[in-house]
């Protein structure tokens, strides 16, 4: 616990509960209006989208079929590596639309390397759902939300669902370390 009381201590919170709830229910919507009843695969990236994939899906009227996939570069740290898959879509892809549901898209580096797999396996078309993106220029080629909750400053942001240090998911608002101090 001393690791997220030192890190809460140096960090601002940027969103609150409310102000996030009202979001997603918003892009919710805004889902429902492009997949016009159409049955999406939803598959939310573990385990940083957990928070937000449950609150997105309860906030929209498709149909949904549900799969995740848990591939991830950081695996507890705070810099990215290597992409590891951890658990692959099982749902068949063929024709399908798929909904991919994230936390952040900060680089885009694990979030493009899924929706390739998606196309490759046949997916028809991937949306891209993220709760927020970072503002910088360091975004991998290729990859874009569809749909983005909010835009945020280029520092080390966790809570509802990113961690620090695998610590801190489940707090009810979004934080920014004051300093990017890894």
């Amino acid at each position: 616990m001393p690791i997220l009381k030192n890190a809460l201590e140096q960090a601002e919170m940027l969103l609150d509960r409310p102000e996030l709830e009202a979001m997603i229910a918003r892009m919710g919507k805004q889902i429902d209006a492009v997949l016009e009843g159409e049955r999406a695969l939803f598959i939310p990236i573990m385990k940083g989208a957990l928070i937000f994939a449950s609150q997105l899906a309860l906030s929209m009227r498709t149909d949904l079929e549900f799969d995740y996939v848990h591939a991830t570069r950081y695996d507890g740290q705070t810099s990215g590596g290597q992409i590891h898959w951890l658990h692959a879509i099982s749902a068949p892809l063929p024709g399908r639309t798929v909904l991919l549901v994230d936390d952040i898209l900060d680089q885009g580096h694990t979030l493009k390397a899924v929706r390739d797999d998606c196309l490759h396996r046949g997916a028809a078309r991937v949306l891209v759902a993220s709760l927020c993106s970072k503002k910088h220029h360091r975004l991998v080629a290729g990859i874009t939300a569809d749909f983005n909750g909010f835009e945020l400053s280029d520092r080390y942001v966790f809570g509802y669902g990113m961690d620090y240090h695998e610590k801190g998911r489940n707090l009810p608002a979004i934080y920014a370390l004051k300093e990017n101090k890894l």
